[in-house]
């Protein structure tokens, strides 16, 4: 539920930030482009129109806000740093975050299925008891019972065991919430405003995403090759961050897979002997009961 309201969330940012960048290609001053934006009433644009209005650091109004308005805001700094075209550079990062959110989108759809099957089957031996009872069994008598409540005890125990299990699985088996290729698209977006590569390696580390998904090897290996080869760094930059998606939608889907096998162990180990514990063994006993007579 979390992710979802997080890919809404990043959904109307990205909206936002477009709607910005027509605006100023259009023509339209920088604090008027804020302002228009602001009539929607959303507190963190108020605050950017002002900031914008009175010269102030967007990109530190931006920098407070959530989701991906961190991204938006360090796009911004290099930006306004390097002197780049504000239209174009946010442009070029819309179109890096939409692809990000649908890699991130397709990888939460493939966790979605064996983790719903994972919850249902984790409390589907609670059914057990009140089960029995509408078939007509005597289960309540079977419960008061020693042996019963020890049952009906260690059923429940191993439901919760089996729901931490399962969560931790699916937990960990979720993505990074770091874009992917991220520091890859700031260098880029620097360097294609004419900055050095010091200079854009600056900018683009210390406005990195707070959660970057990707170590700095490809970048490294992207300027390296650059300087060998003598090929634009720019381009080799966004092929770096387009593998670099490309690799997370991968290990998204490889996590998916395995997660659905995970998930076998503690449907074995805990749901199924849970369910003998709950609705069959009371179930039997509570035929036995029925049927024996008292001497």
């Amino acid at each position: 539920m979390r992710t979802a309201r997080r890919e809404d969330s990043d959904a109307v940012i990205i909206e936002t930030t477009m709607r910005l960048a027509v605006l100023l290609t259009a023509g339209v001053a920088v604090a008027s482009a804020w302002a228009h934006l602001a009539k929607a009433g959303d507190p963190l644009l108020v605050r950017a129109a002002h900031a914008a209005e009175s010269g102030g650091d967007v990109a530190a109004v931006l920098r407070s806000g959530e989701g991906a308005w961190p991204d938006i805001a360090a796009v911004w700094a290099v930006a306004v740093n390097v002197g780049a075209p504000l239209a174009d550079t946010l442009r070029s990062a819309v179109a890096a975050l939409q692809a990000a959110t649908e890699v991130r989108a397709e990888v939460t759809v493939a966790l979605a299925e064996p983790a719903a099957t994972a919850r249902l089957l984790t409390w589907l031996p609670l059914l057990g008891v009140p089960l029995g009872c509408v078939l007509g069994l005597d289960l309540l008598r079977v419960v008061r019972e020693p042996f019963g409540a020890c049952c009906v005890i260690g059923g429940l125990m191993l439901v919760g065991i089996s729901h931490v299990w399962t969560s931790r699985l699916a937990r960990r088996a979720r993505p990074s919430p770091g874009i992917p290729g991220w520091g890859a698209e700031l260098l880029a977006l620097a360097l294609a405003s004419g900055a050095s590569i010091d200079r854009a390696r600056e900018l683009a580390d210390g406005h990195r995403s707070l959660a970057e998904a990707e170590p700095p090897e490809g970048v490294d290996a992207a300027l390296d090759l650059s300087m060998s080869a003598g090929a634009p760094a720019v381009d080799l930059l966004r092929g770096e961050a387009w593998l670099a998606r490309h690799r997370a939608r991968t290990r998204g889907r490889e996590a998916a897979a395995r997660l659905s096998t995970r998930l076998l162990v503690p449907l074995g180990v805990c749901t199924l002997p849970a369910f003998l514990l709950l609705a069959v063994v009371p179930a039997v006993l509570g035929i036995v009961r029925s049927t024996v007579v008292p001497v």
